[in-house]
């Protein structure tokens, strides 16, 4: 199992989140992107330019960081109302072709960027665990 079914309710109920990569020159890039959370636990990110510099950094250095969080609500029913919440993976990034892409696929590329998940952390989203955890996946 890569995520609790906390995390994965949260992961599929969000758009947007930030890619960190590394240059082989070792310079860090961190861009918005949108994604997919697939049945096995990795996740697609994709976008209209297969050129762009993530995937370069992706080629250089599979080693990435994935976060997707928000605010929680300022709702007295939610863990820690008006805090941060999210989920960050660390993983191993690797470039596909596929033939439908995760996301917007009347515009973006059919080259995709899939994480597989090594270690995850999440916080403020699990009213079991408020504080969150840190776990070791592979």
């Amino acid at each position: 199992m890569t995520f609790t079914a906390i995390e994965s309710t949260y992961l599929t109920g969000q758009r947007l989140g930030r890619l960190a990569t590394v240059s082989a020159q070792g310079k860090p890039q961190i861009v918005p992107v949108s994604f997919q959370l697939n049945a096995d636990g990795t996740i697609d990110i994709g976008g209209p330019n297969p050129d762009a510099r993530r995937y370069h950094n992706v080629r250089a250095n599979p080693n990435v960081s994935f976060v997707v969080d928000d605010m929680t609500p300022d709702d007295p029913a939610e863990v820690k109302p008006g805090w941060g919440r999210g989920v960050e993976i660390r993983g191993v990034a690797e470039i596909l072709t596929v033939e439908v892409p995760p996301v917007a696929p009347e515009w973006f590329a059919k080259e995709i960027i899939r994480i597989h998940p090594r270690r995850v952390h999440s916080w403020h989203i699990d009213h079991a665990a408020p504080e969150g955890e840190w776990r070791t996946i592979a």
